[in-house]
């Protein structure tokens, strides 16, 4: 068992450079891993590390401006409580294959709590923050405006049946909002996706305590519902899974090959890019935190070569491409194929394609329809009266399928 371990371990730190893994910023009041909350909420983090040690790690947070930049703000500028915090709640894995230990932490907390809204990140680090383990954006609005969103067909010429248009009314819970509309943007996000954002967008219409986005070219592409799978129980194939199999000591999930480039949308109920770790030993729910296992899950697109790059991505790894979620060609079996270590559970994904250094495109795999349920998040900021970072003055969701 010992050498079984140090195999797992270096396997999982040859691939992924670090042991760190399963990162998840959860929003208990909304069960879903939407990264933002009023000053009276809080986020929950967890993590495992690999090696199942009990190392105490630290963590910090830093404010941003409404675009993500920089925006030098001192922390006793954003928060009160100590600089750097101690992240020294964990167990260890119980009736698992890969031993790891989980962390958790809920934030803000009374060691550390920020005082002002707007856009931040939460650094977890060792020895020093300059070197971090990783880092998570979340967001802390004020609720003084309240956003509603619309979602429309986009009637483009070119492809009729392909966009989504978005319009949003932002109404001011207490006083007129046109007093420092000058300093006021709205940014747009698909599917809690960062690379999919429209920013830095200006009232089309003021109207007393009313705020009007009415832009003609705030329009993304639809994109299609997320593929999906589940492998809670690794013993059966189901929810996608093909077959599954303990090899060297290792779990191995197969998925079976996605479909690709649909002509047609079918709707396919999907949680917006999310995740859940699960283990369903058959009809025992058990404490995923500590008793879900890990599996290498194979993914597999049926396609001849094509001279771009293809990614798996999700919101499980945050959607950003890298090596370790790249798939490569495999000439024997005619398929692009990727293997990603994870942590058991209900995931979605989707396969992104990139040319060169040129943008993601998430929809030319999927296939792109205004039909598609997506998850749309506005983000109203400001700048307030005197001070100098951005606020987020409020924020609105829209999750329901267009009509």
């Amino acid at each position: 068992m010992k050498t079984l371990r140090i195999l797992l371990v270096s396997l999982s730190g040859l691939v992924f450079g670090q042991n760190i893994q399963s990162i998840q910023l959860f929003n208990p009041q909304t069960n879903d891993e939407t990264p933002v909350i009023n000053f009276s909420q809080q986020l929950v983090l967890s993590f495992d590390d690999l090696t199942n040690s009990s190392e105490i790690y630290r963590y910090t947070i830093k404010h941003y401006n409404r675009n993500w930049e920089d925006d030098n703000l001192f922390f006793t500028e954003i928060a009160n409580g100590s600089l750097n915090g101690l992240l020294d709640k964990f167990q260890y894995s119980f009736n698992t294959l890969q031993s790891y230990t989980h962390y958790t932490l809920t934030f803000p907390n009374e060691k550390m709590q920020p005082k002002i809204s707007g856009n931040f990140e939460l650094i977890v680090y060792k020895d020093s923050a300059e070197k971090p383990l990783f880092k998570r954006r979340f967001y802390i609005v004020e609720e003084a405006a309240a956003l509603a969103l619309n979602i429309s067909r986009y009637a483009d010429a070119r492809n009729p049946n392909a966009n989504q248009r978005v319009e949003v009314k932002a109404v001011s819970k207490s006083g007129d909002l046109t007093s420092n509309v000058n300093s006021m943007s709205l940014n747009v996000m698909q599917n809690n996706n960062p690379n999919v954002t429209i920013s830095n967008l200006k009232a089309t219409t003021t109207m007393g305590n009313q705020l009007l986005f009415q832009q003609m070219n705030l329009v993304f592409p639809g994109n299609n519902e997320f593929y999906y799978f589940d492998n809670k129980n690794m013993n059966m194939a189901a929810d996608m899974v093909r077959a599954t199999e303990l090899k060297d000591g290792v779990n191995n999930t197969y998925l079976h090959p996605v479909w690709a480039f649909p002509l047609n949308y079918q709707y396919q109920p999907d949680v917006n890019g999310a995740w859940y770790y699960r283990r369903n030993d058959l009809g025992n729910e058990r404490n995923a935190e500590r008793e879900a296992d890990y599996s290498w899950v194979h993914f597999s697109l049926d396609s001849d070569p094509v001279d771009q790059e293809i990614y798996v991505l999700g919101g499980f790894n945050n959607f950003k491409p890298s090596k370790e979620n790249q798939m490569q060609y495999d000439a024997t079996e005619k398929k692009y194929i990727a293997k990603i270590y994870l942590k058991q559970g209900f995931y979605n994904y989707i396969l992104a394609t990139r040319q060169g250094n040129g943008p993601l495109n998430f929809g030319e795999i999927n296939g792109n329809f205004w039909q598609t349920e997506n998850l749309y998040q506005a983000f109203l900021y400001y700048t307030p009266f005197g001070r100098n970072y951005d606020g987020l003055m409020g924020y609105g969701e829209f999750r329901t399928p267009v009509r």
